[in-house]
């Protein structure tokens, strides 16, 4: 949130009214972008993604449009079509300088949301003054980022304590999962001693022709990989005569490691234990699927 070159949501309340002060009829999205255009927006702002795909700045001037909507500020006259009315020219007026906090938008539009809504203080926890600060997409997303968060570390902790063959087992079944391995989906482990530091060799075609060679090493998870390890892997993949490898770890790699990996002829990739968690739950592979949330909106050809 605070990296995000996207205004608050209240910032876009102001801007919005002004699309429409001109009396006419506007619709929906011409009120956002007219609004962005008011503000100011670059196209890098414009640009920036939620999780989700959706863009932050249209969903957040799409949270600033409800809001005056439910205020009576603006009303809807057709299919997405919108116009300005006496109190929110009213509002214009009182306010230059629009709304730039949370606080004040909370005051400004508390009044118009009924109490046990989900998006007020009983979704969020906090007290009702400061309880509208994101839209609800955004706190989705942010609850989501926070459990996976919280996840990624549990996932970490405990491929740390298991067996080497059970890290190296894991490993191969995320590639597979990942789509490595062709249709068939073979990966092979190798014998956990004189393996020549190979611990895994997934065949991309049945005849075996390309192969991808790989390494899973269970540090501390504070640990760094070193360049000496790097190399040492890259040495076994020249004995092996193999074109391609994969270094995976539950800890991180040093920047020696990693500019090593670039520089090496021999494609190398490195994953680290916050990467390797995070592909981890992206394709499934020991974590499941609690609970779907299923996101609704209005269908405007059904009352059409």
């Amino acid at each position: 949130m605070s990296s995000s070159l996207v205004p608050i949501w209240p910032r876009f309340v102001r801007p919005a009214l002004q699309v429409l002060a001109g009396g006419d009829t506007v619709t929906r999205r011409e009120i956002k972008l007219g609004a962005m255009d008011i503000m100011g927006l670059s196209a890098e702002a414009r640009a920036e993604k939620l999780e989700s795909g959706w863009l932050r700045s249209e969903n957040r001037a799409d949270w600033a449009i409800t809001h005056i909507t439910r205020a009576g500020w603006i009303e809807r006259v057709a299919r997405g079509q919108y116009r300005i009315t006496d109190p929110g020219r009213g509002w214009l007026v009182t306010h230059p300088d629009g709304l730039t906090d949370f606080g004040t938008a909370n005051k400004t539009f508390g009044e118009f949301w009924a109490k046990d809504e989900p998006h007020l203080d009983a979704a969020v926890g906090v007290p009702e003054v400061a309880a509208i600060v994101v839209d609800p997409v955004e706190q989705i997303e942010q609850g989501i980022a926070r459990i996976q968060a919280d996840v990624a570390a549990d996932l970490l902790t405990r491929l740390r304590a298991q067996a080497p063959a059970f890290f190296e087992q894991a490993v191969l079944d995320l590639l597979i999962a990942m789509g490595y391995g062709g249709v068939e989906g073979k990966a092979t482990r190798t014998q956990l001693t004189n393996d020549g530091g190979i611990d895994g060799i997934v065949d991309q075609d049945a005849l075996g022709l390309s192969r991808i060679y790989v390494q899973a090493k269970r540090y501390a998870l504070d640990a760094a990989v070193g360049r000496p390890e790097i190399q040492g892997f890259v040495g076994a993949l020249h004995g092996n005569k193999a074109g391609q490898g994969v270094f995976i770890t539950t800890a991180r790699f040093s920047a020696g490691a990693q500019t090593y990996a670039k520089e090496v002829p021999t494609p190398v990739v490195l994953i680290d234990g916050p990467r390797l968690a995070s592909l981890m739950i992206r394709y499934g592979v020991g974590v499941q699927v609690r609970r779907t949330v299923a996101l609704v909106e209005i269908d405007e050809d059904f009352f059409e």
